[in-house]
């Protein structure tokens, strides 16, 4: 599986960039940056999905977006080599091609096209921060847990996915029992199968249909400008 803006630059960019990448693989709950820290490092996935984590005053985290092999993740927090104002953790198991952050800067610097590919993702990233934002304000959990299943089952390797009701409670901000019982009404409606440890897609229209608008408005804005989008939602 191939990282997709990186697929979508020109050859020419492309050559500024791939003498430097290095594969490096990455697990469930690895921190690939903490908040404060100084990003020296851009990873573009291969496979697998990353989140950010924005962390709240009692220690706590809230997911704000999401990322797989459509984009790439440390460069998303500021000014290339500013420290992250968020925390990057591995959701699902996977790799990605990594290139230094003064390479990909200096990369950008001399390529306007490259430039623009970034603004495109970082404006679909925002979108997607945004929406998520309103979702968790007004939305019911069983809406929100299905739209979030549905932006992982994009960017997850098949309709199957390692994710425990602990993964998906802190993603979400709620507690454990709640995902479990309004996960136990997706499965009665058999649009997911769960078991310990991993959870399954069933069937996908209908789960988009239990989801909210936020979901289809997200990819909506990523197809207008042109961002790539991976997998299950292409």
């Amino acid at each position: 599986m191939e990282n997709l803006w990186l697929a979508a630059l020109d050859p020419a960019d492309r050559d500024r960039l791939e003498p430097h990448l290095e594969e490096r693989p990455f697990a469930q709950g690895q921190t690939l940056y903490d908040a404060g820290e100084a990003v020296d490092v851009v990873w573009f996935p291969l496979n697998g999905v990353v989140s950010l984590m924005t962390l709240l005053a009692d220690d706590r985290m809230v997911e704000t977006a999401v990322i797989g092999r459509e984009g790439l993740v440390g460069v998303t927090c500021g000014p290339l080599n500013a420290r992250a104002s968020s925390r990057a953790i591995a959701q699902i198991d996977g790799s990605a091609a990594c290139c230094p952050a003064d390479v990909f800067s200096a990369a950008l610097a001399e390529s306007e096209e490259m430039r623009g590919a970034l603004s495109r993702f970082t404006e679909s990233l925002l979108a997607q921060v945004q929406q998520n934002a309103a979702c968790n304000a007004q939305h019911r959990l069983d809406e929100r847990l299905a739209r979030w299943l549905l932006t992982v089952h994009d960017r997850a390797d098949g309709d199957r996915f390692a994710l425990t009701q602990a993964d998906i409670a802190g993603m979400l901000g709620v507690r454990r029992a709640t995902v479990s019982e309004v996960g136990s009404e997706l499965e009665d409606r058999n649009l997911i199968r769960r078991g310990r440890g991993w959870v399954q897609v069933l069937d996908r229209p209908a789960l988009e249909r239990a989801s909210c608008g936020c979901y289809a408005m997200v990819r909506s804005v990523m197809q207008d400008l042109g961002v790539p989008r991976p997998n299950c939602g292409s």
